[in-house]
Formats: C-alpha cells, sequence, structure tokens
C-alpha cells in the first residue's frame, strides 16, 4: 500500500467527538461521531449528498462488536430513520463534490458489507446487500474508494474492516526450528 497523508479536522476540538477526515488526491471525504453528535452530524452540508455509512455499536448480550452499513442517495434523511437503532458511532463517507452515484452507493454497500463479513470482528446486522453492476472503469474508481474508506475508518475509531490475525497465521512465516538454550552443560 502507498504512503498517504491523512488530514483530520475536529470542529470542537475534542477527537471523540464529530470528526472530519480527508486523504491528500483523493475526492471523498469521511464525517464520523459519535450517537451524542447526532444533531451535529446531521446538521453537516455534506450529508445532503449520496453516501455511504456505517453504524457501529455492541451487543449487549454478547459484547460483540454490531455495524449496520448501508448507502442513500441523501444520507441526512437515511440516518434520521436509522435514530431508534442500536448505535453508539456512526461514519459517513461522501465524494467531495457530489459526484457519487446511486449505483456507486449501492456497489460500495455491498463490498463494504463482504469485507465487515470477512475479518468477524463485528456482527454485521444488514447481510443482504444491494449490489450494483458498475462500468469497467466505475467499478475500479470505486475499489479506489473502498480502499480509502479502509484506510480512515481505524484513523476515525473503528476496526471493523481490520482482519483478525489468529495465532497460527502469526507463527505461519516462521521457520520451524529448534531453540536452545546452553548455560554452562545445561542444554535446554
Amino acid at each position: 500500500m502507498d504512503a498517504i497523508t491523512i488530514k483530520l479536522h475536529f470542529p470542537s476540538g475534542d477527537p471523540k467527538r464529530l470528526r472530519i477526515g480527508q486523504i491528500t488526491n483523493w475526492n471523498g471525504k469521511a464525517v464520523a461521531a459519535p450517537r451524542t453528535e447526532f444533531d451535529l452530524l446531521l446538521g453537516r452540508d455534506e450529508l445532503r449528498q449520496a453516501g455511504i455509512y456505517i453504524l457501529a455499536g455492541t451487543d449487549e448480550s454478547t459484547g460483540k462488536q454490531t455495524a449496520y452499513i448501508g448507502e442513500a442517495e441523501i444520507i441526512r434523511e437515511r440516518l434520521r430513520g436509522h435514530k431508534s437503532k442500536e448505535w453508539t458511532q456512526a461514519f459517513v463517507f461522501v465524494s467531495d463534490g457530489d459526484t457519487l452515484t446511486k449505483g456507486h452507493v449501492r456497489y460500495l454497500e455491498g463490498r463494504l458489507i463482504e469485507l465487515a463479513q470477512a475479518p468477524g470482528r463485528a456482527t454485521v446486522q444488514n447481510a443482504q446487500a444491494s449490489g450494483s453492476k458498475l462500468p469497467e472503469s466505475d467499478l475500479a474508481d470505486m475499489e479506489v474508494f473502498l480502499g480509502r474508506v479502509q484506510q480512515l475508518l481505524p484513523v476515525l475509531g473503528s476496526d471493523i474492516l481490520v482482519p483478525i490475525l489468529r495465532p497460527s497465521e502469526a507463527r505461519a512465516g516462521a521457520a520451524d526450528e529448534d531453540l536452545t538454550c546452553k548455560i554452562r552443560d545445561l542444554v535446554a
């Protein structure tokens, strides 16, 4: 993966509250906020356009992370409908120039659901993705957009797309060798 520069803006000065994330030379923008900042989030101009969103929380019975992944032509209207759902953090991704179409966001939603299910970090509450077929050039653009989403999410406070490294996988690269320790006449 190539080096990137991420620009973070904290309108309140507090990195736990409303956060704006951008990557240099990328036409996308991320807006993240805790549930307590829901009204401030809805007041953002960025939410007047098409995009994708993740509502993250915790299942109280299992303690496991949960995620609802969605898309909308007008993010603000869709998020208002999710106010009654159980979530603690919202992550919204839009294009900076309002260039995402309904087909683009449907494709991104489907791919995000796939990516969130793979590591098993979170229970994805909407396992059925609407998906969308795109022309080859648009598909390539959306995969770049998706890659930027994957880079920004951990910085904004969510690891749901980060693969879980299992102990057996961590050792897979290590050579099988015997380790010994010799002290005087003792060998262990």
